[in-house]
Formats: structure tokens, sequence, C-alpha cells
């Protein structure tokens, strides 16, 4: 019942910003050290099967798509944009040690901005552009 129940709710939700024109955006941080390490992981795993040697990489497929990366002051971070679909925006900044984000953009239009300004921080945003 109450699957039943999120699943129309998460459905109805989905539909609003296709009708509106916007963006559904879902962002995950890790609740403990456990899940931030299967997130890196998981980094290290999308680096490894596109031959990624750096701890910046964007990937853009399409067109009128703008992403910036910037690492600073540390190192062992990882830094991922992803866009697939046209007129994106991402913006990572990661300013310290062993940092982890990646930026997944889908469809059109989406918009993102992502500060890491402490140690260690991990985490993924996914976006579905409606544009």
């Amino acid at each position: 019942m109450i699957r039943s129940a999120l699943l129309a709710a998460i459905l109805a939700t989905t539909a609003l910003p296709a009708a509106a024109g916007g963006t559904l955006s879902l962002s995950l941080t890790p609740g403990s050290g456990a899940q931030a390490d299967l997130l890196r992981a998981g980094f290290a795993i999308y680096r490894i099967a596109r031959g990624i040697e750096s701890g910046a990489f964007v990937h853009q497929d399409g067109s009128q798509n703008g992403a910036a990366l910037r690492q600073i002051a540390g190192s062992g971070s990882q830094g991922i944009i992803h866009q697939e679909g046209n007129g994106h925006s991402a913006m990572l900044d990661q300013q310290g040690y062993g940092q982890s984000h990646g930026v997944f953009q889908f469809g059109n239009g989406a918009r993102a901005n992502v500060a890491q300004t402490r140690n260690g921080q991990a985490g993924l945003t996914f976006q579905f552009g409606f544009d």
C-alpha cells in the first residue's frame, strides 16, 4: 500500500516539470562513510569504463551545453559532469581533499551549480530538463 502511494506521488510530481517546461532534479548525499566509499567506487568504475585518467571529466552529447569543473586546494577529488541533450549548464566547484561528485543531465535545459567546500564530501545530482 505504501509502495503504491509512493509510486503514485513520484509519477504525479514527475509530470509537473514536464508540463511546466522546467527541470526535475534529484540530489543524493551519502549518510555514512561506507555509503560515501561505495559512491566513490562507482565513480572509479565510471572512470575506468570511459578510460578517464584525470580526476575531472566532462562528457557532452548535444548542442549548446556548458560545463565548468574547478578543483582547487586539494588532491584525490573526482568530478564528473555528464550532459546528454541540449542547452544544459553545470558548474561543479570542489575546494578541498578527497571530494567526489557527479552531475548527470538529460533532456534539455537543465541547470546545476554544486559546491563542495569540506574535505571528503561526496554526492550525485541527476537532472532531467523539459525545456
